[in-house]
């Protein structure tokens, strides 16, 4: 009767939801942080191939978040950020065993500058023979760090140099860091990107906005199976909607399907708890400080269908 329950919960509070993945490097275990050995990136690729998933393009996500139609639940999306050369040296024959597609998206300043550890302009070519290339700036600054004018000029500097060197601008942007507020947000899609991703835990339907992508990383010994089950509750939130000054959540108010009694929320550092919901209205004191410069709000029906707000201090 439980599972019964759960099951009709996430039928009634969440949609068709695909997911997004972000990969940085691959076969490199001097930087266990960002890598994904490739044992562990061979058992991803044949769970998605043994359950029914289908690797499309990202545009193929996209596509269908701008005409707001469903998604295949099975449909999943491949990205690899910052361009190292550990993908085109070791992740890249791996997926075109498997003929996957994927987008990666450049750290523009390592490549102009030869960085050893990243690709060459000449391997981004070869690259994009088998995926699609979109940008991830041209410094990789904090963009909450830097004034908008810098943000204007890193940006400009970044289109210039990548399309004098492979030929085509880059249509979509992903923050470096997966950092952002309303007014980056604003700026990047003064550029006329035609997506922006971001790296927030959650999925993507149909009315997913398409300047802010939700992708889930995946790094390490990452259970994939447990990565799938994420899916998107519809919130509309009210507060917090920026790092508080005074670094003291006082409260999160926002707005779900007036069916939801209960919700559970999530502050990062100070873990779960059950919450009422009345009429469709989350209002919950907490005046708690925030113990993270960068951290998650999430509201759920349960862990896994949820919605996050990401407050980072600047």
């Amino acid at each position: 009767m439980k599972k019964l329950l759960f099951l009709l919960a996430l039928y009634i509070y969440s949609f068709s939801d695909s997911h997004i993945f972000v990969y940085h490097r691959f076969g490199d275990p001097k930087h266990p942080s960002t890598n994904t050995s490739l044992e562990q990136l061979k058992t991803q690729f044949e769970y998605f191939k043994n359950n029914n998933y289908k690797i499309v393009p990202l545009e193929d996500i996209l596509k269908k978040v701008r005409k707001k139609e469903d998604i295949p639940s099975n449909w999943v999306a491949l990205t690899i950020d910052d361009s190292f050369k550990s993908f085109y040296k070791n992740g890249l024959p791996l997926f075109k065993e498997y003929n996957y597609p994927f987008s990666i998206f450049v750290y523009v300043e390592a490549v102009q500058r030869n960085y050893k550890d990243f690709t060459t302009w000449a391997q981004l070519k070869e690259i994009n023979k088998y995926g699609t290339i979109g940008l991830h700036s041209y410094s990789h600054a904090h963009l909450l760090k830097i004034s908008k004018d810098e943000l204007i000029k890193d940006t400009k500097k970044a289109l210039a140099l990548f399309e004098k060197n492979l030929g085509f601008k880059p249509t979509i942007y992903v923050y470096p860091y997966g950092e952002y507020t309303q007014d980056i947000e604003n700026t990047i899609k003064s550029f006329g990107f035609k997506a922006v991703l971001n790296q927030s835990s959650g999925s993507v339907n149909k009315h997913s906005d398409v300047f802010d992508i939700n992708r889930i990383a995946l790094v390490g010994n990452t259970n994939i199976k447990h990565k799938l089950r994420y899916n998107t509750l519809d919130v509309q939130w009210i507060q917090p909607n920026i790092y508080p000054k005074n670094g003291i959540l006082t409260k999160v108010i926002a707005k779900v399907n007036p069916k939801i009694k209960k919700l559970k929320l999530y502050v990062t550092g100070h873990g779960w708890k059950d919450i009422k919901v009345k009429n469709g209205l989350v209002n919950e004191t907490l005046n708690i400080k925030l113990k993270r410069k960068r951290s998650r709000v999430i509201l759920g029906t349960t862990v896994f269908n949820i919605s996050t707000k990401l407050l980072i201090k600047h």
